[in-house]
């Protein structure tokens, strides 16, 4: 038999090596939201990790080394956070943390918040996003054009938001 296909004895019990999860090469810019979410996941990978070394040899090996990486991730992430608090900023343009309304060619209206990657999801778009590229900086009542692989789309800013200081 080919060696090459045989377990070796002294690997028994051993985790497969684990790629690391790549960061982001963007600053991480968080929201208040986004930071507390951060530091949530943060703690609820550490209580994990602790249950999983308490229960030691019943343990798969592969859980506790995706847990552990996915901790180093996180931790990572909070340690390169910047927290931008859009509450003290002018209400007239569109900025990081605000939650815009806008208005398509063809009468639709949509509702986006600019937020960081991490927090991301639905109606809440990541600051580097094409969408937020064009949305930022832009003042109520003015129109912006999406670059996107779809075609390019004019919006019109309808309203701004600020949420309050948590």
């Amino acid at each position: 038999m080919n060696r090459a296909f045989v377990k070796d004895p002294d690997d028994t019990g051993r985790p497969e090596e684990l790629p690391e999860r790549s960061q982001s090469p963007h600053t991480n810019y968080v929201t208040p939201t986004g930071w507390r979410q951060l530091q949530a996941r943060v703690a609820e990978l550490a209580v994990r990790r602790q249950q999983l070394l308490e229960e030691g040899r019943l343990v798969n090996p592969q859980d506790l080394a995706v847990v552990q990486r996915d901790l180093r991730y996180y931790e990572e992430r909070v340690n390169r956070a910047v927290l931008v608090d859009p509450a003290g900023m002018a209400p007239d343009r569109v900025h990081f943390g605000a939650t815009v309304d806008v208005c398509d060619e063809a009468g639709e209206i949509a509702t986006y918040t600019i937020v960081g990657e991490d927090e991301a999801a639905q109606s809440k778009i990541s600051w580097i996003s094409p969408l937020a590229e064009a949305l930022l900086n832009a003042e109520l009542g003015e129109e912006v054009v999406w670059r996107r692989p779809a075609g390019t789309k004019r919006l019109e800013i309808l309203a701004i938001r600020i949420p309050p200081a948590p």
